[in-house]
């Protein structure tokens, strides 16, 4: 059985909750909505036989700090950078998923050489072109309309958190106990708070990826790995602009990729 720790570590002004096994090159996992670290369990025992596994609660989501501010790709990069070097890690893979994708992305940008190989999965760079057919969800915008969506939801929050996990996993569902540990995770006006300022983030964090493309290439080696319903959206979005890509899509799996196909995902991871 691996032995997963979890800590508490200062980094770039927050206490990041941050789950650690392994040893071996470093692999940095960044969760989203609405996660934890806990969505990287089912893969971080084969991760961690040969690497060490890095995975924390974004700002404001699971243990870490529910700041007030922050929540931008930009900021939540140096959270990632800040972490890494907290840890004594100069280098390392960078896998993002959902929310947890821009800032992998900008921090391959910002800091190609902190990024072995960047993995992105189920998520959207802002406005790049390439996404056009694809139509933002609903809540997208719910989520965004100021101290509204936690109104509405104080109270209901494990029927919300319960769509969405339904629906990410093509109605297969996820482990009572992860389910049991998100829901709790995102119950409270201010948990929900912390959740949705990703969301009200994304202009700025729109802006900050179009700057970062305007003035450089990706020039980190990097796997785009899609599912219902992103599918090869990312992948079409960072063709132009990478120098060195390579895109999958893992047929019949949700948005939750490492809960509804963990093996597909770490046959992928480990290539």
């Amino acid at each position: 059985m691996t032995d997963i720790t979890v800590d508490e570590v200062a980094a770039n002004g927050i206490e990041i909750t941050v789950a650690t096994a392994g040893t071996g090159p470093a692999i940095l996992l960044l969760h989203g909505f609405p996660h934890t670290w806990r969505i990287w369990e089912k893969v971080i025992p084969t991760l961690a036989a040969s690497h060490r596994v890095i995975a924390p609660d974004l700002r404001g989501l699971g243990g870490t700090t529910r700041a007030k501010t922050g929540y931008d790709a930009g900021t939540l990069a140096q959270d990632a950078e800040a972490l890494l070097d907290a840890l004594g890690e100069r280098t390392a893979t960078v896998v993002g998923i959902d929310a947890g994708a821009p800032p992998a992305f900008l921090l391959a940008m910002h800091h190609p050489e902190r990024v072995d190989r960047l993995v992105l999965m189920e998520s959207l760079l802002g406005d790049l072109p390439g996404a056009e057919a694809f139509t933002p969800p609903w809540w997208f915008g719910f989520h965004q309309v100021p101290d509204l969506a936690e109104q509405v939801l104080t109270g209901h929050e494990a029927k919300y958190l319960r769509f969405f996990l339904t629906a990410g996993t093509q109605g297969r569902g996820v482990p009572p106990d992860i389910e049991t540990a998100f829901t709790t995770a995102y119950t409270g006006h201010d948990s929900l708070r912390c959740a949705f300022e990703h969301y009200r983030a994304m202009p700025t964090s729109t802006r900050q990826i179009r700057d970062a493309v305007a003035h450089s290439r990706l020039t980190t080696p990097t796997l785009t790995i899609g599912a219902h319903p992103v599918g090869s959206t990312l992948e079409r979005q960072l063709r132009p602009i990478a120098d060195n890509l390579t895109g999958r899509v893992i047929p019949d799996c949700g948005h939750i990729i490492p809960l509804d196909r963990p093996a597909a995902l770490l046959q992928l991871l480990l290539e």
